[in-house]
């Protein structure tokens, strides 16, 4: 049987076979058992007060009645719930430190179409939860619940500040930065974003343009965000702006265009910012953290500033696991997660946005000028599905044919396949010198994995 939680959270078709009101409800109830348990929740007790969670969620339709089965789920394990409604992931975990909370749980599915939906907790202090975690919730869905009675039911309230406390922490990061004279535009990809980013850059001094940001429950990632940056692209060259930030649909993520319309991604925003903070001496033991799937040219521009570059496996959460382990300050995700962990516990697309200008402002470079400290080696990834997915650690064939490519590319490329951790299919990525030797030998593995994986039952 397959395991319920992907790289982050359960997701899927809202109201299909997974995502219904009855797991949301089921989901809610089995956290609340798990997730309150310890010294912190045995304090609670003793002083006659109850745990309570963060709630939130993205804008798409289904979050709705989701997000309701979610607190209901946990007001009737005698959780008091606090609701802030539609607000970013990040956010939703940063509240979740700032009022104590002993969890929050976050309704959305990130950059995927309107009909999909997810959900995800984040435990005390904000933070993603261990897979070991995530499993012991799953096991609790079969299991007694909590069933408080009179008094010891939750109550579910509006979180009234919960953006503006938000806001509050992310102009903070900024110290006495400001955007003056920085034009950018905004995608809010109709997500979470619309009510806080384009409001932030404003308050920080920019002169602000906003696209995608008029969500009405069905309209999420539609031909905007980060998923879609022609769209951000075409609307920087219009209005002559300096930057284009593109989020994704619950603005955990963050990519970039220039003025030329050019993309700057996670990789390059990674290592615009890593080498601004080794530059001042805050970039923790000179060190980043980034996924196997970061570009090969990220770890040639560290090395070559004498930045050390450690790997972790895809998914935000393990990155941060690294940087806590550690005690360091950045890492992140070629998709635009990047976590900056003396301010975040996940990745926060606002935020990124938010230090990606203030470099631009403090240096008095283009968004060009400093993605130049990056070259950027071709890169190609195919998904491909309709295969099963599962087997791909323990195929012949298919380890033959890695070896194969990985002793043509040797030192001026990479190699890498990966079962997806939220959809049923093979990403294969190859980088190398040449983008013409990177797609035919990316078209040859994913052949090979076509052939040997057959069809996904």
């Amino acid at each position: 049987m397959s395991r319920l939680f992907g790289t982050d959270g359960v997701r899927g078709l809202a109201n299909g076979e997974v995502i219904t009101a009855g797991l949301a409800l089921g989901l809610a109830q089995a956290a609340a058992v798990v997730l309150t348990q310890g010294r912190h929740a045995d304090e609670l007790k003793a002083q006659g007060l109850r745990s309570k969670a963060v709630l939130a969620r993205d804008p798409r339709v289904s979050g709705e009645f989701i997000g309701a089965a979610v607190a209901a789920g946990l007001a009737s394990s005698g959780i008091d719930v606090l609701d802030a409604g539609v607000i970013p992931t990040p956010a939703c975990a940063f509240l979740v430190d700032d009022v104590g909370a002993d969890f929050g749980v976050m309704v959305s599915a990130s950059h995927n179409p309107a009909a999909d939906n997810g959900i995800k907790f984040f435990a005390l202090g904000g933070v993603k939860l261990p897979d070991e975690v995530e499993d012991r919730i799953e096991r609790a869905l079969d299991r007694p619940k909590l069933t408080p009675t009179g008094g010891g039911v939750g109550r579910i309230r509006r979180f009234a500040d919960a953006e503006d406390r938000y806001v509050v922490h992310l102009l903070g990061t900024l110290g006495t930065t400001r955007l003056n004279g920085l034009h950018v535009v905004i995608d809010c990809a109709h997500g979470a974003a619309a009510g806080i980013s384009p409001r932030v850059f404003a308050d920080a001094g920019a002169q602000v343009t906003v696209i995608g940001s008029d969500p009405d429950g069905l309209n999420i990632n539609d031909g905007v965000g980060s998923t879609y940056l022609e769209t951000v692209a075409a609307a920087v060259r219009e209005h002559g702006a300096d930057i284009g930030i593109a989020h994704d649909g619950d603005a955990d993520r963050c990519l970039a265009v220039d003025a030329d319309g050019n993309v700057v991604d996670g990789d390059q925003i990674m290592a615009i910012l890593a080498t601004a903070m080794h530059e001042r001496g805050e970039l923790a033991d000179d060190t980043l953290v980034a996924t196997v799937m970061s570009n090969l040219g990220l770890r040639v521009a560290m090395r070559e500033r004498g930045i050390t570059m450690i790997e972790t496996a895809v998914g935000d959460r393990y990155v941060l696991e690294e940087l806590s382990a550690r005690g360091l300050s950045l890492g992140g995700e070629q998709s635009g997660h990047v976590i900056f962990r003396h301010h975040a516990t996940t990745g926060d697309g606002i935020l990124t946005g938010l230090q990606l200008a203030a470099e631009m402002a403090r240096s008095g470079k283009t968004l060009a000028e400093l993605a130049r400290v990056m070259t950027v080696f071709p890169q190609v990834l195919i998904n491909v599905r309709g295969v099963n997915h599962r087997g791909l650690g323990a195929d012949a064939a298919i380890a033959d044919a890695v070896a194969a490519a990985e002793a043509e590319l040797g030192e001026t490329g990479r190699v890498l396949l990966r079962p997806s951790g939220t959809e049923p299919l093979v990403r294969v990525m190859v980088e190398a010198a040449e983008q013409a030797t990177a797609e035919r030998i990316a078209e040859q593995l994913a052949e090979v994995v076509r052939t040997s994986l057959g069809a996904d039952d």
